[in-house]
């Protein structure tokens, strides 16, 4: 999939079509909803092909800063994210998915959401504890996963 280069300035902000704005590397960012609650899931990139595959198979589709390398969200745990809406920022440099999520849950160490914990307290005076807004995890990542995110062989469980 080829997509449409970027034209005018009216075009990109307020035209439509899409015409994406992949940065120096390649990339986009792309933010993961629940489609249900709203809920943040998960803070991704996208290259050309993680979002042409997004938007030809309706799988989020993402690519991997740290194997540098196109990957299926699901594809090891079966915990796949379908798309029910992709939607586009003003200048056409970010994503945001909205999906389902089998299994209800996106995050690799095994919470619903990559954004677990909040920060306790704001201000020059923080000690930066963070408090846990998920209190379990949705599932098991060491039933789930042989391999961390950069595909060594996961510690055993202790």
């Amino acid at each position: 999939m080829q997509f449409l280069p970027q034209t005018t300035l009216f075009e990109i902000e307020e035209g439509n079509r899409l015409q994406p704005k992949f940065d120096e590397r390649g990339l986009i960012p792309c933010i993961t909803q629940d489609d249900a609650t709203q809920d943040v899931l998960m803070m991704g990139w996208m290259n050309a092909e993680a979002l042409a595959l997004t938007i030809e198979t309706g799988l989020a589709h993402y690519y991997s800063r740290s194997r540098k390398k196109l990957w299926k969200k699901g594809e090891q745990s079966g915990l796949y994210q379908h798309v029910v809406s992709l939607v586009i920022d003003d200048d056409q440099d970010a994503v945001l998915l909205r999906v389902k999520i089998d299994g209800g849950a996106s995050c690799h160490v095994g919470y619903r959401s990559c954004f677990f914990r909040a920060l306790d307290r704001l201000g020059a005076d923080t000690d930066f504890a963070l408090t846990f807004l998920e209190k379990e995890k949705a599932f098991d990542p060491h039933a789930v996963y042989t391999t961390d995110q950069q595909g060594n062989p996961l510690p055993p469980k202790g």
